[in-house]
């Protein structure tokens, strides 16, 4: 009967399996983003020192969630090879951006505290393009 006390372990392990597998896909797809970045750039994103940057790469945004203070300016940097992007925040409290082709830049500096969704406006529906900022007090 001891066989009864491994099922809710199995079971959990099995139901947690996706989002693992999902969040490694999502670093794996990152650091990949990231070493693109150091290949057009020549240094790594953390190295900027004047904004936070948000990699648009294969359909993604890295980090897809961020958290950062009042008055901090993200960068969109784009270093997909092909594709072109935009930078649409959902409450509509600025314009979507113009179209950033690959190794283009948009930035925005957010001074209101909360949470801030964005999409890419092409891409939001049929590649779930979405992302968030978290701007903290």
């Amino acid at each position: 009967m001891k066989t009864h006390s491994l099922l809710p372990a199995a079971l959990l392990l099995i139901i947690a399996t996706p989002g693992l597998a999902a969040d490694d896909e999502a670093a794996a797809l990152c650091a990949e983003a990231e070493e693109r970045y150091v290949e057009l750039f020549g240094s790594a994103s953390e190295a900027v020192e004047d904004a936070e940057i948000v990699l648009m790469y294969k359909y993604s945004f890295c980090p897809a969630a961020l958290t950062v203070k009042v008055g901090t300016t993200v960068r969109w940097v784009n270093v997909d090879k092909r594709t072109s992007h935009s930078v649409l925040l959902k409450d509509g409290s600025e314009p979507e951006s113009d179209r950033i082709f690959p190794e283009e830049t948009v930035e925005m500096t957010f001074i209101a505290p909360g949470p801030v969704d964005y999409l890419c406006g092409p891409h939001w529906e049929t590649q779930n393009m979405i992302g968030m900022i978290t701007v903290d007090p």
